[in-house]
């Protein structure tokens, strides 16, 4: 009879009890239980090697694979996966592919670096339901949109306060600079836009968040001296919504690099810092692949800005019917003998007075409509922001 499933171990043991008592023919016992002589065979060789335990199934697993990877391709994906802690298994596969002619596949390295314990378990988090701001604009080429950001302080060996400022292109996911500031200030910050626009032109929006110096939370809608000189320039701006850093994931994203790669690993003075951090800035534009872009790294998709950045311009011109006033250095704008406080965020460019009706003037700075005046009530009234 065959192999019961329930008591195969007991089956296997009494067939090799009665061969190895020799009153029987051999063939005719495995007859009995239903078996081949050759398979009889192996279990009366197991028990004799290697006692009851023998007798118990054995993985059926070859001890080869024909796809199975060399050491020294394991050996070069662990040392590629060292040199580069925070690259996926994508990003190795193609740096693996650049130096060696070709690669492994994709779900072959990832086993690798998994077993080799350089892979980290994301945690994944809930989806959100909020929504973004209306005049987001999605970049869908080089310049199309810039985004700026301070990346969080941490100290170097001489006591001094590291905090880059990180401007990156949008769609390329070119990082034009990360660049430590002596003071996270608007003249510093604008100093350094300067040098950016001088080199490579002016972006079509700027996205930022809420913070000093990008905007003004005491300002008319945010409105800083930064981005009112920004939007001056003929450059809109597009804000993520307080407390919504995911709005900027992109960026984020970057920081969390700039973290790992830089902060954790530089050593000595300020200076020393910034090397690094211009290092890292040309190893992420030139040699690390993006799996958005096809594997290109960011410096082959990138291109400078058709617009040329030819200075601040001297004054706003506005449309005829517009009266133009413009706001002191306190804020304050004077009309019919009346002052009005606008903000000092604008203070030194002109704004425009739209008449309204008798006693009211909408007014507006550039393309944005700040709000209005009453001269009967002698107060300014802010009022929706015009899309840009």
């Amino acid at each position: 009879m065959p192999w019961k499933e329930t008591c195969v171990m007991d089956q296997r043991t009494d067939f090799v009890f009665r061969v190895l008592r020799g009153t029987e023919p051999f063939r005719s016992v495995c007859r009995e239980y239903g078996i081949s002589s050759k398979t009889g065979y192996k279990w009366l060789n197991r028990f004799l090697d290697e006692g009851v335990d023998g007798l118990d199934d054995r993985s059926k697993r070859p001890n080869r694979h024909s796809k199975q990877l060399p050491e020294d391709v394991i050996c070069k994906l662990i040392k590629l996966k060292l040199a580069h802690s925070g690259w996926g298994p994508k990003k190795i596969m193609d740096l693996y592919r650049r130096q060696y002619g070709s690669a492994p596949c994709r779900s072959s390295v990832h086993r690798v670096l998994k077993k080799s314990g350089l892979v980290k378990k994301r945690r994944r988090r809930k989806a959100k339901t909020d929504q973004r701001l209306i005049n987001r604009f999605k970049a869908k080429a080089p310049n199309d949109v810039w985004t700026v950001d301070f990346k969080g302080w941490w100290n170097a060996s001489d006591g001094k306060r590291c905090e880059p400022l990180t401007v990156r292109d949008d769609y390329s996911r070119y990082i034009l600079t990360a660049v430590p500031l002596k003071r996270s200030c608007t003249e510093q910050v604008k100093m350094e836009f300067e040098r950016l626009f001088n080199i490579y032109g002016l972006p079509r929006v700027i996205r930022s968040d809420n913070g000093v110096p990008f905007a003004s939370p005491r300002a008319v809608y945010g409105l800083s001296r930064l981005s009112a000189w920004f939007m001056v320039l003929g450059i809109q701006l597009d804000r993520i919504r307080p407390g919504c850093p995911y709005e900027n994931g992109r960026h984020e994203r970057m920081h969390r690099d700039i973290s790992s790669d830089v902060q954790a690993m530089a050593n000595g003075d300020l200076k020393s810092h910034a090397a690094s951090l211009e290092v890292w800035r040309k190893e992420f534009n030139e040699i690390r692949p993006h799996e958005a872009l096809d594997m290109k790294t960011p410096a082959e998709v990138y291109s400078k800005s058709s617009t040329k950045y030819k200075g601040t311009p001297d004054k706003i011109d506005y449309p005829n019917g517009f009266i133009e006033r413009k706001v002191n250095w306190t804020g304050y704008v004077v009309f019919y003998r009346r002052t009005f406080f606008i903000t000092s965020a604008r203070r030194g460019w002109t704004v425009g007075l739209k008449p309204k009706g008798t006693e009211e003037f909408d007014v507006h700075f550039l393309n944005v409509n700040l709000g209005s005046i009453n001269l009967e009530t002698s107060a300014f009234i802010p009022g929706p922001v015009a899309s840009q």
